[in-house]
């Protein structure tokens, strides 16, 4: 009897050392200031039911990573210029993409870049806002500056489903508007033809100005489309086509010209792409970094 509690009083100790191990390790992983820890693993990427260049549904391998909780904004943006005295390609170009609301077309602004996202005789961009004008290679360059590097898609779009329960929509839930307030920076009306401004913003919002998902992250959808690593392709099962143009850059997210009935690029799943040299006002980037 005795010889027996003491092996049950034995066990229970053990029991208890590697649960406070398992506990500690979750403990020690880093934390790092306005990033997101994802653990990684095995994710559902795509979807069977969207338009073509989302399908099919596949599941793939994730690495751990962390990916940052907001677009880089124009006063981190600025802070990287200032440092290294960085010109970007619309700067160097002289122009830069630009929709033009009220004529309902785009154009190639003179003089518009990251600081001057309508020009430099018009209000420079608030310091809080998410960074735009800014090309592929800007934002890699950046990237090198602040050690970090663009997450993959895949690392996008796992980042958006997370914590995602009852409904894999959107990277907040299953509706634009919930309890009467917008929960993203999207085009409200019908573009480019009439536009509402129901969400307070005709053009880029305030980085977390809509919340955050359930995971933390804010802007996942709305508010500017995001530069990604990877090469534009077609999915195919669980591997990738052989991209047509090696200069197409996948971008994600959608922004505030996104109309639902034309372009719902703020679901999760939604895919798009630009090349590597192009910049516009809707365009952004967050930073990611390997885990491991």
């Amino acid at each position: 009897m005795i010889r027996t509690r003491k092996v049950n009083l034995l066990l229970c100790a053990v029991l208890a050392a590697i649960a406070m191990l398992m506990a500690c390790r979750s403990d020690t992983t880093p934390q790092i200031d306005g990033m997101i820890f994802f653990p990684g693993g095995k994710a559902v990427i795509g979807s069977d039911d969207g338009p073509v260049n989302e399908q099919p549904a596949h599941t793939a391998d994730i690495e751990p990573f962390y990916l940052d909780r907001s677009p880089v904004t124009v006063a981190e943006f600025r802070a990287f210029v200032e440092a290294t005295g960085y010109r970007t390609e619309a700067e160097r170009i002289g122009n830069s993409a630009v929709f033009e609301v009220e004529q309902g077309e785009w154009v190639l602004l003179e003089n518009a870049y990251w600081e001057f996202p309508f020009g430099v005789r018009s209000p420079m961009a608030g310091e809080n806002h998410p960074v735009t004008h800014v090309s592929w290679n800007d934002a890699r360059a950046y990237c090198r500056w602040a050690g970090r590097r663009l997450p993959t898609e895949v690392e996008w779009e796992y980042a958006a489903r997370k914590g995602l329960e009852n409904s894999r929509i959107y990277s907040w839930g299953g509706r634009l508007v919930e309890e009467g307030r917008f929960r993203a920076n999207v085009w409200q009306g019908r573009f480019p033809d009439s536009v509402e401004v129901e969400d307070g913003y005709l053009y880029t919002s305030p980085v977390g100005a809509f919340g955050e998902s359930k995971s933390g992250l804010t802007d996942m959808g709305g508010n500017v489309w995001e530069w990604t690593s990877d090469l534009y392709t077609l999915f195919q099962g669980n591997r990738y086509m052989v991209p047509r143009d090696p200069e197409l850059r996948v971008i994600r997210g959608g922004s505030f010209l996104c109309d639902s009935t034309i372009c719902h690029g703020y679901r999760v799943t939604a895919r798009s792409f630009n090349t590597t040299t192009s910049s516009t006002f809707h365009m952004g980037f967050r930073t990611a970094l390997s885990a491991r």
